[in-house]
């Protein structure tokens, strides 16, 4: 009777520890799972950038249980087709392109802003007799022969109370440095305030820079995060628990923009290397410009939208009419 009871104890323990076992590796399991995603940078890593890297090596994308795979496009072109083709889960782009996109039938949205407001700004020597845009008159302006940068300086002159037709726009390519170092061009657009600006200063060429949105060009945000349609129905809280990571990145690199600068300068592209002082200058340009304020980071006014899409369309940078509502999602 004693010896059948001890056995009966015994299976019964086996039976609570297999038990406890499979819960504890459901447990673990579950735990431990992790979703790869797929993210591709607007251009090679450099100080808008530093959030991403933050995140990832802090473990705050580990903490959402993500495993995002950064990487860098080919073409600047890459990252919206390859979002809207379900190729890559999501991409940093532009607001303006966002439109231009779904005004092709292109179904990609934003879901978040990253840089709230214009670096695309016009460009002419510190020293020269342009003081503001209506001085352009006679003038020729570097450009890399993109749409939204004639309507720019089309906006900014008229608004200035110029004439648009009396500025020759030059097409330079992607040599805008070149083109104003050697004064081939009076001006240039196409550039950023964070780069292109800081390495022509840098050479010893002081650069004034004119806000298009202190000239009739809607202060559009010039970053944004961008997914395809299909992705953000299918999979919203992939897209909330990431917003939740670089939300947490951005605040240390505000908080620590040293350190945030330090961990880009460790993931920098070797094809295209980085100057420490041209980053340190161009994130401390960049932080108040990426400042939601009293909004959560990312967030998306809708009047922005609308004001953009709107522009975009007087302009004829784009044919058909955009629903601006349905060009972005907040999270």
């Amino acid at each position: 009777m004693k010896k059948s009871f001890l056995i009966l104890v015994s299976l019964l323990l086996l039976i609570l520890s297999a038990c406890g076992k499979e819960t504890a590796e459901k447990s673990g399991s579950s735990k431990d799972k992790v979703q790869k995603v797929s993210l591709m940078l607007d251009w090679y890593p450099n100080a808008v950038h530093s959030f991403l890297f933050v995140a990832e090596e802090k473990g705050y994308f580990k903490e959402q249980g993500l495993d995002v795979d950064i990487q860098m496009p080919a073409d600047t072109n890459d990252p919206l087709k390859l979002v809207a083709a379900n190729q890559i889960d999501m991409a940093m782009s532009y607001q303006p392109q966002v439109l231009v996109a779904r005004s092709e039938d292109i179904p990609v949205q934003s879901f978040g802003a990253i840089v709230r407001h214009p670096l695309n700004q016009l460009m002419v020597p510190a020293d020269g007799p342009v003081q503001s845009p209506k001085d352009l008159a006679g003038k020729t302006i570097g450009y890399p022969s993109i749409p939204l940068d004639e309507a720019i300086v089309g906006t900014m002159v008229k608004a200035d109370g110029g004439d648009d037709k009396k500025v020759k726009m030059v097409d330079v390519g992607w040599d805008l440095i070149p083109a104003m170092a050697t004064k081939k061009t009076d001006a240039l657009i196409g550039g950023y305030i964070n780069h292109e600006k800081l390495l022509l200063e840098k050479e010893g060429h002081p650069m004034r820079t004119l806000n298009p949105a202190d000239y009739g060009v809607p202060d559009y945000y010039e970053l944004v995060l961008v997914a395809s349609e299909k992705g953000l129905k299918d999979k919203p809280e992939l897209f909330k628990k990431f917003m939740a990571a670089i939300t947490k990145g951005q605040k240390y690199v505000q908080d620590h923009p040293e350190d945030g600068l330090t961990t880009l300068m460790n993931h920098e592209d070797k094809t295209s290397p980085l100057e420490k002082d041209v980053e340190t200058k161009s994130l401390e340009i960049l932080l108040p410009l990426m400042d939601a304020k009293e909004k959560p980071f990312g967030y998306q006014d809708p009047q922005t939208w609308e004001k953009t899409a709107q522009w975009l369309k007087d302009n004829k940078v784009i044919k058909e009419t955009v629903n601006a509502e349905d060009a972005f999602v907040n999270y």
